[in-house]
């Protein structure tokens, strides 16, 4: 089989795989090719807030396992491929030389047994940064059940690692994914926790998980990431909608993968990194899920309408925070700001504030943006949907150079 039908076979195998994300690398370069601190064919972002490239692929979509939703499991029929260790080297090589990436992420089905894999991760690494020279970032999806000597090893070579859980719980892997267990995986999060440095995984470590492949609610999805954010230190948890490339009793039979909710995921996922909320303020066991017409700081808004409608002159930068449509930077001008005058409706829209939804939720000086009669969830939460109605419409149309 010729190295092109192989990337053909590899690289498609591998893009089922969320948890690739590049945040910048700190390692220090050597002599040869590529900047590991400003790299990260998918696309990420540096640390920078700049979007770039890696090739994505696996090293082999051969599988001794047989996870339920997996397309490379191995009862399936599938076209299977390797590459050796030499073969990635020249295709990471020929496609950096001829600026298609910046950078590589890798991954692998298990063959023969863990270490073995990891052994061969490691080979095809130690070739790319000691033969090669190859200084760019290095992203390794690292394969549970391995030994912890081999996990040094590898995160000695690369810049970032991710361990996939795959599920959110125990009982939901035991029933798709026998062969794998949770410990193997947090085992690995707990290795690189404890080792992180400048020479060891400088760029951080991310997991994924798959949504909608189990009968979890929300409330049980969100309640994991953030175990693993607070206990591992991770940089990302990437959520990936089902897609059902299997035929399985065990499986759900959807017909469109559930990407809203995916997408309310990640939303929920940014309110508790970066908004200080916690699982508790976005879900309970009354409310398990998110609701999907809404997005979950509005639909908190909604559900908490008594801390409305907050004062933009007075309130705290974390009660900022709370208003739908405010983010940190927002929050950050208009504290700024009100130091010197008082804040109007127009101040805010000069200050680049968007007041699409949090004019809804706010008093300029005293003043609602219309009648405080018309304070009401029913209004409110009407006037949101068709808001986002109308953004759904207006985003179907395609826009000309020349149109007014």
């Amino acid at each position: 089989m010729s190295i092109e039908e192989k990337l053909k076979i590899l690289a498609d195998s591998a893009k089922y795989d969320a948890s690739c994300s590049s945040s910048g690398s700190k390692r220090k370069a050597k002599d040869g090719l590529g900047i590991p601190s400003f790299s990260g064919i998918c696309h990420s972002f540096s640390s920078d807030g700049r979007c770039i490239s890696l090739l994505k692929i696996l090293m082999t979509n051969c599988c001794i396992f047989d996870c339920k939703y997996c397309i490379n499991r191995r009862s399936n029929e599938v076209k299977r491929a390797i590459f050796t260790p030499e073969e990635i080297c020249e295709i990471t090589i020929n496609f950096y030389k001829r600026n298609y990436i910046e950078g590589l992420f890798l991954s692998s089905g298990i063959i023969k047994n863990p270490d073995y894999t990891m052994n061969k991760l490691i080979e095809t690494i130690s070739l790319l940064r000691n033969k090669y020279h190859f200084n760019g970032y290095i992203h390794v999806k690292a394969i549970p059940g391995a030994s912890n000597y081999l996990l040094k090893k590898l995160g000695s070579l690369v810049d970032r690692i991710s361990a996939n859980i795959e599920l959110p719980t125990h009982n939901g892997l035991k029933l798709l994914a026998p062969d794998k267990s949770q410990d193997k995986v947090t085992t690995i999060m707990q290795t690189i926790k404890e080792n992180q440095n400048k020479n060891f995984v400088n760029a951080g470590q991310s997991t994924q998980m798959i949504i909608g492949a189990t009968k979890e609610s929300d409330l049980d999805i969100m309640k994991m990431s953030s175990f693993l954010y607070q206990n591992y230190k991770l940089k990302r948890v990437f959520y990936s909608a089902y897609i059902a490339v299997n035929k399985d009793n065990l499986l759900p039979a959807l017909k469109m993968p559930p990407l809203k909710r995916e997408h309310r995921l990640y939303q929920a996922d940014w309110l508790i990194k970066y908004y200080n909320f916690k699982v508790t303020d976005l879900l309970d066991k009354n409310n398990p899920n998110f609701n999907i017409l809404l997005d979950p700081k509005s639909n908190w808004a909604l559900r908490n309408l008594h801390l409305f409608p907050c004062e933009i002159n007075k309130a705290s930068y974390n009660d900022l925070l709370k208003i739908p449509g405010i983010g940190p930077k927002s929050a950050q001008k208009i504290i700024s700001n009100r130091r010197y005058y008082t804040l109007e409706y127009n101040d805010l829209k000069k200050l680049g504030v968007v007041l699409k939804r949090a004019k809804y939720f706010i008093l300029c000086n005293g003043h609602y943006f219309m009648n405080k009669t018309y304070f009401s969830p029913n209004f409110i939460e009407t006037n949101l949907l068709l808001e986002d109605q109308s953004i759904k419409i207006q985003s179907k149309e395609q826009l000309s150079l020349f149109n007014e």
